[in-house]
C-alpha cells in the first residue's frame, strides 16, 4: 500500500506540473484556450492572473514530490488535503469539473496514503 500511495501522490503532482505548464506557458496558446474555454482576448487579460495561478499549483507539485520521495505520510497528507480544499473551492467558484479533475485523484491519494 505504501508503493501506491507514493505512485498517487506522485501522479497528483504531475497532474500539478501541467496545470503549471498550462497557467504559465500555455494560457494563450491553442491547447490553453480549449482547456480553460476562454477567448484569446479573455486570455490576453487575465494572463497574469493565471501565471501566478500556475506558480502555486508548481508549489504544490514540489510538495507533493517531496512527500512522494521521502514517504513521509504527514507531507502528503498536508499537500493533498491542499489539493482538495483547492478543488472543492474551484468547483464552487468556478466549475464543478475541477473538483473531479483535482479533487478526485488528490482523494484516492490521500485514501492510499492513510491506509499505507
Amino acid at each position: 500500500m505504501l508503493l501506491l500511495a507514493r505512485i498517487l501522490t506522485a501522479a497528483v503532482a504531475a497532474l500539478h506540473l501541467y496545470f503549471l505548464l498550462l497557467e504559465m506557458f500555455l494560457w494563450t496558446r491553442p491547447l490553453g484556450l480549449k482547456t480553460f474555454r476562454n477567448t484569446p482576448e479573455k486570455a490576453e487579460i487575465t494572463r497574469v492572473l493565471a501565471a501566478n495561478q500556475g506558480l502555486y499549483n508548481g508549489f504544490l507539485a514540489a510538495g507533493l514530490l517531496w512527500a512522494a520521495v521521502s514517504a513521509r505520510h504527514d507531507l502528503a497528507l498536508f499537500f493533498l488535503g491542499c489539493v482538495v480544499v483547492a478543488a472543492l473551492y474551484g468547483a464552487y467558484s468556478v466549475n464543478r469539473r475541477i473538483f473531479f479533475v483535482q479533487g478526485v485523484p488528490a482523494l484516492a491519494a490521500l485514501t492510499a496514503v492513510f491506509w499505507a
